[in-house]
């Protein structure tokens, strides 16, 4: 058995497959010199339309497959795709389903109009993820959430899967992005994250804007880590974060960065 220490990235983007911020790149690089590094690295993503699956050589995990997660009383199949990190021996999986993910846009429709499902395909997705996970009987030592649609991952794994085994141990960062949407989830969105009796109102107030600001600050409140990972991240968040107790903070060190404060950081909040 491996001793090697676990690191799950739960991303947005990430580059080749798709790259919305230059975060995304970011993600390739830490996925790649974390690997490198010794560590134990697996990654996960939105299966979104505008992803090439021949190009990028996606092919679905039958041995995950069957998986239904179950949201406000609704059931929604999740299919398990896979591919191989280019010039890397990692492999990056992603969260798949028609309703959510076929279409072959990201967040905006070809008129630019805002999705209304946007908060519950996040749902979807951070679930999803989660549960994934659980498939997968592979327990993280770190958890790392990058943009604001794993932002409920770090309220989940404090609440609603809490006494999971495989979570017992985790520890979960979260990096908060620039102002990337500035449209609002439709009012259901609250009634839809709370996805199980462990997911209390109150664990959800920070999130009930539920806009751009309402999820990263909610991401950023219940990880145990935060990454300022740009240069245009919202003053406010930066005031209202950077110095929070109990918590581990890294600086926004620009986009040239070798990574090397990633992995220090990474070492001390699992040593």
């Amino acid at each position: 058995m491996s001793n090697k220490k676990r690191i799950l990235f739960i991303s947005t983007e990430m580059s080749p497959y798709l790259e919305l911020t230059e975060y995304a790149e970011i993600i390739n690089k830490l996925a790649i010199k974390s690997n490198d590094s010794g560590l134990e690295v697996r990654c996960i993503m939105p299966r979104f339309g505008v992803i090439n699956e021949r190009r990028h050589r996606l092919h679905e995990v039958v041995r995950l497959s069957g998986i239904n997660v179950s949201i406000d009383n609704d059931d929604f199949p999740l299919q398990i795709k896979v591919a191989s990190l280019p010039n890397a021996r990692l492999q990056v999986y992603f969260l798949d389903n028609d309703e959510f993910f076929k279409r072959k846009f990201v967040f905006h429709d070809e008129n630019e109009n805002w999705f209304d499902d946007n908060g519950l395909r996040s749902v979807f997705f951070c679930k999803g993820a989660l549960e994934t996970v659980k498939k997968f009987g592979w327990p993280p030592d770190i958890i790392h959430c990058s943009g604001w649609m794993s932002a409920l991952i770090p309220l989940y794994i404090k609440t609603a899967y809490k006494k999971d085994p495989v979570f017992t141990n985790s520890k979960v960062l979260y990096s908060v992005g620039g102002q990337t949407f500035e449209d609002n989830f439709s009012k259901d969105f609250i009634k839809q994250a709370a996805i199980n009796a462990n997911v209390k109102s109150k664990d959800l107030e920070i999130f009930k804007t539920g806009d751009n600001m309402g999820m990263n600050r909610g991401g950023a409140t219940f990880a145990d880590g935060i990454i300022f990972a740009s240069d245009n991240v919202d003053k406010k968040i930066v005031t209202e974060f950077s110095k929070a107790k109990g918590k581990k903070i890294l600086p926004f060190k620009g986009w040239e960065t070798d990574l090397t404060e990633y992995l220090e950081l990474y070492n001390e909040i699992a040593p």
